[in-house]
């Protein structure tokens, strides 16, 4: 079947760092399914993994960590879905990725698809989705406020592609006053479009920024980027006993810094549960169908906003590069092979 890999790590403007190659078809065990992938998102991880190092085995790797599509074969242990079922999920990042015909994925990590999606629009929305509600609802626990906190969430990179969902999910799941951060007009209003009350320029002082609001210091604060950068304001910001969280591979941060204020921090990763097959797995699979009833309600929607072509080296090179870029706004996709 036809696929996407890589073999060494290598600048992405090298033809050699993404290539076109056949790999054979898997079988499905157990509680896995076969899914005939239909599109797929690329995500950050995607590049570091690609930069991180290449095969030690002389088989291609094989990246992509979203992905939208049909079930056409299942292990004899599976209970969630059948043959035909139209499902969308962000895979496992210790197993072969999404970017080929076929792909195994366990069926506790996948969600039904959106009916009112096509499988473009779904594969923008797994990842960045179980990431955003997993900090959220997991980590920053935001109905629960710390200390009589005001009711404000500060989302640090509010345009990218898992501010774009979880600025959507506090909106329509939380009563929080929502507080987003952009730094060019475009990003700034699409930030507002999917439901930010306020919106804060990251490429100013972010303490200045928040503090022209008027507004109570925030009882949760979302870092989605360039958290070292942003890390000794933020701390500034916060409430005492608030609760920050953050998803980045940030360089080196002071969480001395949030010891007076009995602070606490988390780190949300969204592979944790797949990873280590940890005894609440499911709840992926739950969070997935949750987010495909919002999505056919009309209470949040897709965040894709570019579609690069159909899924080949070519495309997912470029791709890759505008990821890299730190320009992009939203989710980027390709579709069909």
């Amino acid at each position: 079947m036809r696929a996407v890999g890589f073999y060494e790590s290598l600048p992405i403007e090298d033809e050699r760092s993404l290539v076109d190659v056949e790999i054979a078809r898997p079988a499905p065990e157990g509680r896995q399914l076969l899914v005939q992938v239909k599109a797929v998102s690329v995500n950050p991880v995607d590049t570091k993994v690609r930069r991180r190092g290449g095969s030690t085995d002389g088989t291609p790797k094989i990246l992509g960590y979203d992905a939208a599509g049909i079930v056409v074969e299942t292990g004899p242990e599976v209970s969630l879905f059948k043959a035909g079922d139209a499902v969308f999920y962000a895979g496992a990042i210790d197993k072969p990725g999404t970017n080929s015909e076929f792909h195994l994925v366990d069926e506790r990590i996948v969600g039904p698809k959106p009916a009112t999606l096509d499988f473009a629009a779904a594969a923008a929305l797994p990842l960045t989705s179980i990431t955003a509600y997993e900090a959220l609802f997991d980590r920053l626990l935001v109905n629960i406020l710390p200390g009589g906190a005001a009711p404000i969430l500060l989302i640090v990179g509010g345009a990218g592609g898992v501010g774009s969902i979880a600025i959507q999910l506090a909106r329509r799941l939380t009563d929080l006053t929502i507080v987003a951060t952009a730094s060019r007009p475009e990003t700034a209003d699409w930030c507002r479009e999917l439901g930010a009350h306020h919106v804060i320029d990251h490429a100013k002082p972010l303490a200045v920024e928040y503090a022209a609001l008027g507004l109570d210091k925030p009882a949760f604060v979302f870092s989605t980027t360039q958290s070292d950068k942003h890390f000794a304001e933020l701390a500034e910001i916060i409430v005492p006993q608030g609760r920050f969280a953050l998803i980045d591979d940030p360089g080196p941060i002071d969480v001395s810094l949030l010891k007076r204020k009995s602070a606490s921090l988390h780190w949300e990763f969204m592979f944790t549960r797949s990873l280590f097959a940890t005894a609440d797995i499911e709840a992926q699979h739950r969070l997935l169908k949750h987010v495909a009833d919002l999505v056919d309600q009309g209470a949040i929607r897709s965040t894709l906003t570019e579609v690069f072509g159909p899924v080949n080296a070519a495309n997912l090179r470029r791709a890759h590069a505008f990821i890299e870029s730190g320009k992009a706004r939203g989710k980027v996709v390709l579709a069909g092979f």
